[in-house]
């Protein structure tokens, strides 16, 4: 979701986008929050909404270790989320073909061990 032509041009998401549509059981309301440093207030604003989020880590070479890290963003975001009341949470693992040899099951494994054992912490 796409909101706003500058969006296009950076290659990141500035503004918050809504998405809203219905099942036979729920209206469904999709926020594309930015996770860019710069553009904090917006992720809030998008997240202070949210029942429910998906946060991507990035599983490049360098990119898992510091978006984990104390002041990645991927940490940021689910402690922001959770701060906020957000307590459904999927986690998105991209770059998965980026490290070497390209999908590596003990990156993933890892990874997923190292963002369950944060998620536990933040409660």
């Amino acid at each position: 979701v796409v909101s706003t032509q500058s969006t296009g041009e950076r290659g990141s998401t500035i503004d918050i986008a809504l998405m809203q549509f219905s099942t036979s059981k729920y209206p469904v309301t999709i926020i594309d929050a930015p996770g860019h440093r710069d553009f904090i207030k917006n992720m809030i604003t998008g997240t202070s909404q949210a029942d429910a989020a998906v946060v991507i880590v990035a599983a490049g070479t360098g990119e898992f270790a510091a978006g984990i890290g104390s002041t990645g963003q991927p940490r940021e975001h689910l402690l922001l989320a959770y701060t906020l009341g957000v307590r459904e949470v999927i986690i998105a693992v991209n770059k998965m073909d980026t490290p070497a040899p390209p999908y590596n099951q003990d990156l993933y494994e890892e990874i997923k061990k190292e963002v369950g054992n944060y998620l536990k912490k933040l409660g």
